[in-house]
């Protein structure tokens, strides 16, 4: 018997279960379609498990410099079936959290694979889900009045490579590895490809990155990528830069070898790390008027497609692709269906993170963007190194850096590089959001000793202003 709802949420990633959370809320009923686990993505294959396995890296290395600390530590080692385990018990942590928010939002949750159904006896218009359970039981249909298409992305493959999960690999399936490999080749130096070699290097293992371009995180201000470079290099990593790749000419036998215009790379095991694709394959689409450029779902300012009442959010439109950004595209899309005013997202002021060693974190503009935009642009970078909390940390490497427009004083865009980015950059994110200026932030009084010290304290250096610099 067919169940009619207000929402159907194809895909129970962060987008996807967080728009439910928000439906539920409004008094929408509710169902998502997840054929895995809720929590997508970003909690099994991604963000969260990344992450942990990032913390077990660092506490490693940074148990290795307790000398300096002096804390007299010997024999340090680590074991990585634990370090797995510690993973692991992490995401069934934040998984039973999700779980139980479904049922305290009362939102429907089917196991199983949903697809797009065109016009038939359960509806005139395009948008019937028919889910094929994964207990082999029969296929549920779903009528929704509105659907929100929610079904992520998967790691790029190279053509002619073949991914076998014993030599060749994307993140998915290194993250499952029972046994670190001795050496890895990374192809590719943007932000998955930099937190797996900053993570790896501190577990010991041989790093190299080949890159396409001339710059590792090429989204990122030049300042930060060639700061990224000098501390990775410092700790081991090699970079081969302006890489000629042939993926057929890849050897993959007891080693991996790949050869270079100038040189040969051999390593134990290669992670491939250039970038993901849409899923849109076998959901439907065809059977709607849904259009899709390069691979993605094309959307409008409120994240419906050409299917007025079908909305998409997340990875499946391609965009920034973080699970921040999902999370906020699909509580827009349902306060959109639910009549309810929201503030546009405003895709340049959100707040971006590399969680490597030493962090990253952005929001806004780089510099050369900014003087794309037509800005007049003037900067001012401070480095940790004259912040007293970070030489108490031992990490005094890095900087911020802030661009501001020259005319109106405004910041459109700071970067920075050091320990804790990624927990500083929401003042600046909210600088930003609300119109602030470098005067306003310096004048704000700044918790000493505090890592956000360096916020005021850069603030106040566009101007020539700065105290400890």
């Amino acid at each position: 018997m067919a169940k009619e709802y207000d929402v159907v949420i194809l895909g129970g990633g962060t987008g996807g279960y967080v728009a439910a959370i928000r439906a539920s809320q409004l008094g929408l009923k509710t169902a998502i379609v997840e054929k895995n686990k809720l929590g997508g993505t970003c909690l099994h294959a991604g963000c969260i498990p990344t992450k942990a396995l990032l913390r077990s890296a660092e506490v490693y290395a940074q148990t290795k410099k307790a000398l300096d600390f002096g804390i007299e530590v010997e024999g340090i080692t680590f074991d990585f079936s634990r370090v797995q385990e510690r993973k692991a018990l992490v995401v069934d942590q934040l998984y039973k959290g999700v779980q139980h928010l479904m049922k305290k939002g009362k939102i429907d949750v089917y196991e199983g694979f949903g697809r797009i159904l065109g016009p038939s006896i359960f509806s005139p218009m395009p948008g019937t889900i028919s889910v094929e359970m994964q207990d082999g039981s029969e296929n549920e249909m779903l009528i929704p009045k509105n659907v929100i298409l929610a079904t992520g992305s998967r790691p790029r493959h190279l053509p002619g490579l073949k991914v076998d999960g014993e030599k060749v690999f994307t993140s998915d399936e290194f993250l499952t590895i029972e046994e670190l490999p001795k050496s890895v080749v990374i192809i590719g130096g943007g932000v998955i490809g930099v937190e797996w070699a900053s993570m790896l290097t501190d577990f010991d293992v041989e790093v190299t990155i080949l890159e396409l371009g001339d710059l590792l995180l090429p989204t990122e201000d030049v300042a930060i990528s060639e700061e990224m470079y000098k501390q990775l290099t410092k700790r081991g990593v090699k970079v081969h830069f302006n890489i000629e790749l042939d993926p057929a000419a890849i050897e993959v036998s007891e080693q991996v070898t790949i050869p270079l215009k100038d040189s040969t790379v051999e390593a134990q095991a290669l992670l491939l790390s250039v970038g993901r694709v849409a899923n849109t394959e076998n959901i439907g689409i065809e059977n709607t008027e849904i259009e899709l450029e390069k691979g993605a779902v094309l959307v409008n300012e409120c994240y419906q497609t050409k299917e007025s009442h079908i909305y998409a959010i997340g990875d499946v439109i391609g965009g920034m692709q973080l699970a921040h950004v999902a999370s906020h595209e699909g509580i827009q899309a349902v306060e959109h269906i639910a009549g309810e005013l929201s503030i546009p997202m405003h895709y340049a002021n959100i707040a971006r993170g590399v969680y490597s060693h030493p962090e990253v974190a952005s929001v806004g503009l780089t510099e050369a963007e900014a003087r794309s935009h037509g800005y007049q642009v003037k900067t001012a970078t401070f480095p940790f190194k004259a912040i007293g909390k970070a030489i108490v940390y031992g990490e005094p490497e890095g900087f911020v850096k802030v661009i501001a427009d020259e005319l109106s004083n405004d910041v459109v865009g700071v970067h920075l590089i050091g320990p804790h980015a990624t927990d500083l950059i929401s003042e600046a994110a909210l600088g930003i959001f609300l119109n602030a200026s470098p005067w306003e932030v310096g004048q704000m009084v700044h918790l000493h000793p505090s890592l956000s010290e360096i916020m005021g304290e850069v603030a106040l250096a566009i101007d020539g202003k700065a105290i400890h610099f």
